[in-house]
């Protein structure tokens, strides 16, 4: 099994001293500024219940050991760290701080189990410098993705964008657009929401108005090697969004000549999708229906999401009725393929 969502805790400041420059140690010991906000996840969501609490002598890495990699013989799990280097408004903050985020989770992560695969932390509002960083530790063999919020200043297809998606391509590693994102501006058109709730709940939107972008503003025929995996985002709007994306392209493509095939069809040879959230009911017989509908039995990845917390726990849930084939394919095989692990 490869899970290809376990989320690390953000780290304590005090814990990237040794990677961060003397005047950035310096400015935080003596000043309110702390480094980023802390994690897009509010602390509260963390799963309950005993299986999921660390004992008292436990490290992080000690229980996501017993929780996730032991209890479901994990093979490979993919490292999100939720630092929001996004919000940060000082570009040279940004730059150090994710870089010392990187090191900090090759250091205590990565070297301690040779299970763990990661994401890189990039300071996606400043896409040149989110390149170099890229460039910087794209080539250390723990880290497999890039990790972009999927809530961005500008559409992650903006040509303003367009180091970092040659970065990706040139380090042959998947860009990772997860759940989260603190730029400053709102997260629907219409505005702010007033709860968490809301925001939870409308990110299939934001998810969907990224996957529009990035394949509009043609990334995917730029880069025809690139990659993607949207995380977190719940993945049974996929065949509805799919339609109707593609017969607004028939419409419309004199707009988008660049734009060669079906939306559609680009999707299925660049996107992956986590299972966590299950956005449906956990019926395998409906997500055997949702899968035909995808027309690929290669798009969706298992996902853990430890430690947060949803409604049912796809390993023993969802997993154990779909049939033999494809529940092999979710757990390990599109994983394997896609991540080149």
């Amino acid at each position: 099994m490869i899970d290809c969502d376990v989320h690390v805790p953000t780290p304590e400041v005090e814990a990237l001293f040794p990677h961060l420059p003397a005047h950035w140690v310096e400015h935080v010991q003596q000043t309110a500024f702390k480094g980023p906000t802390g994690s897009y996840h509010p602390p509260n969501i963390a799963r309950d219940g005993d299986r999921f609490q660390p004992l008292d002598s436990e490290s992080a890495l000690d229980a996501l050991r017993r929780h996730v990699l032991d209890r479901l013989g994990v093979e490979i799990a993919i490292l999100n760290c939720l630092y929001t280097i996004d919000s940060l408004h000082n570009p040279e903050a940004a730059v150090d701080f994710a870089r010392a985020a990187n090191d900090w989770i090759v250091e205590e992560w990565l070297s301690r189990d040779p299970r763990l695969r990661a994401s890189i932390v990039v300071p996606v509002q400043l896409p040149e410098l989110a390149a170099r960083e890229i460039d910087r530790v794209g080539a250390h063999p723990g880290f497999v993705q890039v990790l972009l919020p999927v809530r961005t200043e500008h559409p992650l297809g903006s040509r303003i964008h367009r180091p970092l998606w040659e970065a990706i391509d040139r380090n042959n590693l998947v860009a990772g657009i997860h759940y989260g994102g603190s730029p400053g501006n709102p997260p629907f058109p219409s505005g702010w929401p007033s709860h968490h709730f809301e925001d939870h709940a409308g990110m299939a939107q934001v998810a969907q108005s990224q996957l529009c972008s990035i394949i509009s503003e043609g990334v995917f025929d730029l880069f025809p090697e690139v990659r993607v995996t949207v995380s977190e985002c719940g993945f049974t709007w996929l065949p509805a969004f799919m339609w109707r994306f593609d017969k607004e392209w028939r419409n419309l493509r004199r707009i988008v000549p660049w734009v060669k095939r079906a939306p559609s069809a680009y999707m299925r040879d660049h996107l992956r999708l986590t299972i966590q959230p299950l956005d449906a009911p956990p019926s395998p017989g409906l997500m055997a229906s949702v899968v035909d509908q995808i027309g690929s039995e290669e798009m969706l990845l298992f996902a853990s999401d430890y430690p947060h917390a949803h409604v049912c726990d796809p390993a023993e849930s969802f997993m154990p009725g779909l049939a033999e084939g494809l529940a092999r394919r979710v757990s390990d095989e599109n994983a394997r393929a896609w991540y080149r692990v």
